[in-house]
């Protein structure tokens, strides 16, 4: 009797996946490239806090590591009629980021916060060949060592 309980439980199992749901559709070339465009924003490894009696953003990024993989968010939140101002110091971070060699994402965004920098393994990854090739085109120019690169020839 349980042999034939269980037949009839294979039977109806193989009657159940026989009418398999058709596939879902392929999504469109188009929709593909616009969610490419679509920035990633991954967990922070490292927060920048602008505020009185912080040290400045190019000391900060100093004592930070440097991977060509990182990327660098500024993100300023405003108030009513706060957004030019926000653009202002966001744009003042990114300079001082500029001058270290770090290109930076700005987000200006509705909210009351502090203007806030992360690193965060998000760069889109065919920035991040240019930045490691442009990172080493630099050491070799300026003759010091890659410091992206664990090779140490004697």
């Amino acid at each position: 009797m349980l042999a034939d309980l269980s037949l009839i439980l294979f039977m109806v199992t193989a009657a159940a996946m026989a009418e398999k749901p058709p596939a879902p559709p392929k999504p469109s070339p188009q929709s593909a490239s616009q969610t490419a465009d679509i920035p990633t924003l991954a967990e922070p490894l490292a927060i920048y806090r602008q505020r009185a009696g912080a040290p400045p953003l190019s000391a900060w990024l100093a004592a930070q590591s440097a991977d060509p993989r990182q990327q660098l968010t500024i993100t300023a939140r405003y108030g009513p009629g706060g957004m030019t101002a926000a653009l202002a110091q966001a744009q003042a971070l990114a300079r001082q980021a500029g001058a270290m060699g770090r290109a930076a994402r700005i987000v200006i965004e509705p909210g009351t916060s502090d203007l806030v920098a992360t690193l965060a393994f998000d760069r889109p990854p065919d920035l991040a060949v240019k930045a490691a090739s442009s990172q080493l085109a630099h050491s070799l120019l300026s003759g010091t060592s890659n410091p992206a690169s664990k090779d140490h020839n004697p």
